[in-house]
């Protein structure tokens, strides 16, 4: 079983940098290759070889040019192939569950109920793998990795850390290696926020980009020149865990320590939530300032649920952090967060170690 390391790292191997071109540019050449990543003419030419023998990239012959007396330029693109890559995006009482081919293409595609707090761990992973196995039923295609986000934290070991799970040191990676036999990475939800940008960017990009995450759980990422950073701990500007104030949970509390039963962020009191995206645009700043991001992403409910939050948590940030030229986007909802991540998540080995899921294949 190969090791895929850490997630979301940015293409290292030749082939891996030839695959990411390839995906972004529909039909590209080798010379082109050579041009956008800088390594040699024969480099590229065993990257794009291997990358040809496992029948992820394709030549148009249909396309070929011909300059002069040199060779003919063959150009390429992405394969079709039996390849499968499962994405799961676990939540607090549902989980996403995404298949998709080496293109990004949904094939198919559930939600399963699971209310994971009120599930013992053994009873949760079987719903998941059940959860797989009924939407690769019937499929002429043959599952080759697994990757899963979670809320709260992952440490390096894969075992997740997420309060409002009720998960404190679990691992879900094994028993899914067990089942399936391919590999499988876990990772936080929030850096696959972010890896679902990096995935889509230039190989060559050295902006920096900046993910906070509100809603059940609190979160930051960054991106830097080898990948995705995890900003952990967070505070707020009391300097209390964001986790234990600003998350959904804390507002509800505060909503009830001032006598009033709310179900959703949305009825909770105008003072509460103006206050939260308030104190959210300040450890934004904070982390603005500390990082020099270009752009700032924040998605959650936090900012999807209440339409005054956003425009509190601009303002706070101009007001923190007022010479930061920082461009600030919003996800805008729930569903799209969670198709993000679990396609990002699945895509992740792919575009890491291409070749050594080819071994997993064969």
């Amino acid at each position: 079983m190969i090791k895929p390391g850490p997630a979301f790292t940015r293409p290292r191997t030749p082939a891996a940098k030839c695959l990411h071109l390839v995906r972004l540019n529909p039909i590209v050449t080798r010379s082109e290759l050579v041009e956008a990543t800088g390594l040699s003419q024969p480099t590229i030419t065993r990257a794009t070889t291997a990358l040809l023998q496992a029948g992820l990239i394709q030549e148009r012959t249909d396309l070929t040019r011909t300059k002069g007396r040199g060779r003919p330029t063959v150009p390429l693109e992405l394969a079709e192939n039996n390849w499968l890559l499962a994405g799961i995006a676990i939540g607090t009482s549902s989980t996403y569950i995404g298949l998709y081919d080496t293109k990004g293409r949904t094939i198919r595609e559930d939600d399963i109920t699971t209310p994971v707090a009120s599930l013992s761990e053994a009873d949760f992973i079987e719903h998941i793998m059940a959860g797989i196995n009924r939407l690769t039923a019937g499929l002429d295609q043959a599952l080759v990795s697994v990757g899963v986000t979670t809320s709260g934290q992952v440490d390096e070991e894969g075992l997740v850390y997420a309060p409002n799970l009720g998960w404190n040191g679990v691992d879900i990676a094994e028993r899914l290696r067990f089942q399936f036999s391919v590999p499988v990475v876990v990772t936080a939800a929030i850096p696959a926020i972010l890896g679902s940008e990096t995935q889509a960017a230039d190989i060559a990009s050295e902006d920096k980009v900046l993910v906070l995450f509100a809603d059940d759980s609190i979160g930051a990422a960054l991106s830097n020149d080898d990948g995705i950073q995890q900003l952990t701990p967070l505070t707020d500007p009391q300097g209390r865990p964001a986790q234990e104030s600003l998350s959904t949970a804390a507002v509800l509390k505060k909503a009830a320590e001032q006598g009033v039963t709310v179900d959703s962020i949305a009825d909770a009191p105008r003072s509460i939530l103006d206050e939260r995206a308030h104190d959210l645009g300040v450890v934004a700043a904070r982390l603005v300032r500390e990082h020099h991001p270009n752009t700032v992403v924040v998605a959650g409910s936090a900012f999807v649920d209440d339409p005054q939050a956003p425009r509190h948590f601009a303002s706070a940030v101009r007001e923190e952090a007022p010479d930061a030229e920082v461009q600030l986007r919003m996800i805008p909802t729930h569903r799209e967060i969670v198709r993000a991540v679990a396609r990002a998540v699945a895509l992740d080995p792919l575009l890491r170690v291409p070749l050594e899921l080819r071994k997993v294949r064969v």
